[in-house]
Parts: C-alpha cells; structure tokens; sequence
C-alpha cells in the first residue's frame, strides 16, 4: 500500500489533472490511496469568502460565483459535455457551501472558516476521482472527515489517533485506487475541523502511519528538497537524500516543501517519504529516510516572511526570570502564537513570532500591562542549516539586522523588509 499526495498547484487545471494520470501510469495505481488538496488557489479564494461574510461585504456573491466558475471551467476541460453526474455533484457541493453560511449562527471565526475552507477539498476531490473513474481509473472516494477524528482546535486539531486508525483500517481498501481528502478532519461531534494551513502533506502522513504503508510521494511543482527555495535564493541544488531528524528540523524552521507534522508519524514507522516532481515523474526526487542528514552536505536557505519581533523588559528594571519567562509563554500558548526564535538577558526577553491566527492585538494588550514592549511587524526571520561564513555573509548582504543567534549548526537573523 501505498499513499500519495497531490497538492493544489499540482491539479490547479484541466491540463494538471489530466497530468494526474501520467504519474499513475508510470507509478501503477492498484494499491494506492491519493490524497488531494484544494485546487489551485482556492484555500485563499475561501478563506476571503469567509472574512467577506463575517464583514457582511456585499462582494461575497461575486466571490462566490467567481469561485464556482474557475471549478467549471476545470470540468469543461476534463468532460466533453455537461452531462457527467460530476457537474451536478460540484453544483450541490456549492449549494452546501452557501447553505452553511445562510445557516451559522456561530460568530467564532476558526470553526466557521473550517466550515467553510474545507469545500475547497471536497470540490476538488470530487472532480479528480470523477474524472479518473470517467478514463478508466477505477476509484473510491473517500470523506476525510468520517476517517481522521481530532479535537476540536478549529484550524490547528489535535488528531486522535486511535479513533483514527480504527477508522481508516475500516474503510480503506489496501489493493484498489482511492481518493480522499488532505487537510480536513472533523472532531466528535462531526463538525469540520482542519489540520493547519497546508495540512494535506500531514494527512498523507497520518493514511500512511494508520495503513503501514510502503510509502509516501508528494509530488510538487519542484524536482524535490532543494536547499531553498528557488523564488528567494539562486543556484539552488537538489537534496537526494534527507534523514526524518533533519527534515523535521528544516519544516520547523520554515521550509515549505514539507508540512512540519508530516514526518513523526512516518518516522515512527520508518515508513519512506519521496518528494518527487509531478512535471518530471520518472526522476529520482529526493527520499526521507533514517540515516545521514543530508546528501549532498550543503548549506540549507530558508526565510519565514511576516513574522514579528517583540522585546520585553521588566517595568521595574528587575531580572527577566523563570516566572516571567513562564508567564510569557503561557499568553503566547493562549493565544495560538508560535515562538520561532529566542534570545534573552538579564532585563530583556526578545522572540520572534508567527501570528498565523491574528491574535497578536489581543496579546499585546496582556503584555503591556506587565512589561515594557517594543516590536517591529512585517519582518523575516532567515535561517541557514549547516551555514559556512560564505553563507552568512552572502545572506547579510544589504539588510537590515535586529537580532541574530548562532548555534552549532544553525544561523538565524532577524531583518526588516
């Protein structure tokens, strides 16, 4: 058994899905579990659905529409006519989208945008297992949320894994063709929770842990692990090889070609990951595995773009201590804020943030009412695994720096935009 993962850029079309059926003809398809993500950029299309309908903006039946025609212009691509049941399936999809927000009574904004951002996987799902069934790859869809089961932390659940398991050895059948979801879940009272932004490599991760699978390939618009990322960095190279600690360490940092939960589940299994290029499906990619941590052994880039660096300091110019420090950390897990970096001293406590909620406001209130605070918004923290002082000084080049820390193998600044 075997899972696959396909993201959004990787079904973005008619031409991308129809490429879908490329991979599987090179790879074989018979044992095989796909899971797809929203298309294109639909997640983003939603999620300004849902600040257009907590707004009460008039645009939100233009973005509507606008969404339903870029997903009928895919099916026009993929379907010689109109007929197919696969239309009137996305037409009832979109039906249910507008008939969950007609019906919420709810004015919390993480459980309505998981009510909300998970059609984009459902829509897209359905039109990839309609289309493969349609050319002869016979297939089963899959609800993810009757499969994964979490808490109910909308927008970041906690997975229960044993109910999960359970599931998914139920309902999966190991030796045909299935399609399913990533990033969606539901909690138990079978409302839609969701696994984080870009959650679908971490859904792969948790088919494979529950299945015992062979693998896992994500595929992407890349040859695989690079050294960086090619849109921010030149002559990046391919990493052929990656071990699970190494990997782990590049996603917490910020690397984008693997969620950061995807490889526990998959290391606790030694269960291989290949990311592989859906362009390209015959080239090696690069395999995550135990072993050496990189092959070849280079530096590794990797910048974190709108993130903020906050400086605390005691009212009273007394020490920053442990009290203080576990206070802090308590508000910044209250919150749902993410620490990314840290650096201290005697009557000072800086770290570095991601604020992917937008729950700063709210903390910075609680803060300044028991320390003195500065902080600059709109910064980028940079990071170099395995730096060389080539490396860094390259990186320096022309920026301006607020806060840098060197450990043994990593480098990171602080510098604005």
């Amino acid at each position: 058994m075997r899972v696959f993962k396909f993201g959004g850029a990787s079904v973005k079309d008619a031409m991308a899905v129809k490429n879908v059926t490329k991979v599987l003809d090179i790879t074989g398809y018979s044992d095989l579990l796909i899971v797809v993500s929203a298309m294109g950029k639909t997640t983003n299309a939603l999620e300004q659905i849902v600040d257009s309908y907590l707004s009460k903006n008039p645009d939100l039946h233009e973005l509507l529409i606008k969404l339903k025609k870029y997903h009928l212009n895919i099916l026009d691509g993929l379907f010689k006519t109109r007929q197919p049941p696969v239309f009137v399936k996305v037409e009832n999809l979109f039906v249910d989208l507008e008939t969950t927000l007609a019906r919420n009574k709810s004015t919390r904004y993480d459980y309505i945008y998981d009510q909300v951002v998970s059609f984009g996987e459902l829509i897209s799902t359905t039109i990839v297992s309609e289309y493969l069934n349609d050319v002869g790859y016979k297939n089963q869809w899959l609800d993810a949320r009757e499969l994964i089961k979490t808490d109910s932390s909308y927008r970041d659940a906690e997975v229960n894994w044993e109910n999960t398991q359970k599931r998914i050895i139920e309902k999966v059948n190991k030796n045909n063709l299935s399609i399913t979801q990533g990033f969606i879940s539901s909690d138990e009272n079978n409302f839609t929770t969701t696994l984080g932004r870009e959650g679908s490599d971490y859904s792969a991760g948790i088919f494979a842990y529950c299945l015992s699978a062979d693998s896992v390939s994500i595929w992407k618009d890349v040859p695989g692990v690079l050294n960086g990322d090619p849109r921010r960095f030149k002559d990046t190279q391919l990493l052929s090889h990656v071990s699970y600690s190494e990997a782990i360490e590049l996603a917490f940092y910020g690397a984008s070609v693997i969620h950061p939960k995807t490889i526990q589940p998959l290391q606790r299994k030694e269960i291989p990951l290949y990311v592989k290029s859906f362009l390209n499906p015959d080239t090696e990619g690069t395999s995550v595995k135990k072993g050496q941590p990189l092959d070849p052994y280079m530096p590794c880039y990797i910048v974190k773009k709108n993130q903020i660096l906050i400086s605390l300091s005691s009212l009273d110019f007394s020490f920053i201590v442990e009290d203080n420090i576990s206070e802090i950390f308590s508000l910044f897990h209250q919150y749902h804020i993410k620490v990314d970096l840290i650096q201290n001293s005697a009557i000072s406590f800086s770290v570095c943030l991601d604020d992917k909620f937008d729950h700063f406001e709210g903390l910075l209130v609680k803060l300044k009412a028991k320390f003195k605070v500065t902080y600059n918004t709109n910064v980028s923290l940079y990071t170099i695994r395995h730096f060389t002082e080539k490396a860094i000084q390259t990186l320096e080049k022309d920026k301006e720096i607020l806060l840098k820390q060197i450990t043994r193998e990593t480098y990171q600044m602080v510098a604005k935009d």
